[in-house]
């Protein structure tokens, strides 16, 4: 065969410099890679795969964008991060066999699609999961540490210019830190807190040791386990198994001024179990990178309550994390074309 036979035709379905894209094709020659960069959305900053909502297509472009992503073997990028827009061009065109998805969580994409079992034996869908893993564990740390220094209490005061008595602050080196969900940003919470003193927990399904953590707690015995640490970090995906794990039980067993951080997905905590147990001490201190509904809405109480630092699912946002996502796509379209097994594949049962 030729080269051009053996070339498979990669679209980039989202947003993506163009120096990006030549990136891609330096680091995987076999790769053939097809975008026109004036069909995508334009991206209102770096990582923005879904593009400007404001902007809109004619038909004549629509019908070339969904002829371009058509033609692909496969896909940088659910077609502009929408399920149905994935939904379509799946079931138009057989010769597909992998989407990339730009997001950690993307099996919530290819779960919301609704596609044929078929389909999702047919095709390959993978995330970029594990490359976020670095900002969100420092985003972490800083919730962890902002509530271990009483950060509300030092903003109010200064705010007020009150010199209060002074008082004592919680030492991270002191503090039984348990991570929810050892995966690739649970593995890297681990490694910082570890580095910074504190004993480390975390769940686990398979019982694999990961570094840096002192004691692994099955995931069943997680309510018995959270009466004894002082920090709780959620890193889990939003799954039918996940949704609302940190619940009514699990808070009801926390030991009381714990401090919880969520870098995971919302559905993770009960938002409503969560507030009441704000309000009676038991959780001193929540930093919530993610919620249950995005946007928050408005009228929650999670907005003005003096104890709750709101991240607006920022914490992952990081100048390179473009080209870590289109190396992560090169690296594992090598693995496609080699016959290895593809990293960060999703799930197409829990679609995590």
């Amino acid at each position: 065969m030729g080269e051009t036979e053996t070339r498979l035709r990669a679209v980039v379905a989202v947003p993506l410099p163009e120096e990006l894209c030549v990136l891609i094709e330096e680091l995987e020659p076999r790769l053939e890679v097809i975008r026109d960069h004036a069909l995508t959305h334009p991206a209102r900053w770096a990582a923005d795969w879904s593009g400007d909502p404001e902007h809109t297509r004619t038909p004549a472009e629509q019908e070339a964008f969904d002829a371009m992503v058509d033609s692909a073997d496969v896909l940088f990028g659910a077609p502009d991060v929408d399920a149905d827009a994935l939904a379509r061009t799946v079931a138009t065109n057989p010769r597909l066999r992998w989407v990339m998805t730009t997001a950690a969580g993307g099996g919530s994409t290819v779960k919301a699609a609704g596609l044929p079992r078929a389909d999702l034996d047919r095709i390959v869908f993978s995330t970029s999961a594990g490359v976020h893993g670095g900002t969100l564990a420092e985003f972490s740390v800083f919730a962890v540490l902002a509530g271990a220094k009483g950060l509300p209490r030092l903003l109010a005061d200064q705010r007020s210019r009150t010199w209060p008595d002074r008082w004592q602050m919680r030492q991270l080196d002191e503090m039984t830190v348990l991570i929810v969900g050892l995966g690739g940003i649970g593995a890297e919470c681990a490694r910082r807190f570890h580095a910074l003193g504190a004993r480390v927990w975390g769940t686990t399904r398979s019982g694999e040791p990961v570094d840096g953590v002192d004691r692994l707690v099955p995931l069943d015995q997680l309510t018995d386990a959270v009466g004894e640490v002082d920090a709780i970090v959620v890193t889990l995906p939003g799954t039918a198994q996940t949704h609302h794990l940190i619940g009514e039980e699990v808070l009801a067993a926390v030991k009381p001024g714990m401090i919880l951080t969520n870098v995971g997905r919302g559905t993770v905590v009960d938002e409503v179990a969560l507030l009441g147990a704000l309000d009676d001490g038991r959780v001193a201190f929540a930093g919530l990178d993610v919620f249950e509904n995005e946007p928050l809405d408005v009228a929650s109480p999670l907005w003005d309550h003096p104890s709750v630092l709101i991240s607006p699912h920022t914490a992952a946002i990081n100048s390179n994390e473009e080209e870590r996502i289109a190396r992560r796509f090169a690296e594992n379209a090598t693995r496609l074309l080699d016959g290895l097994p593809l990293r960060a594949v999703v799930d197409t049962v829990e679609f995590y």
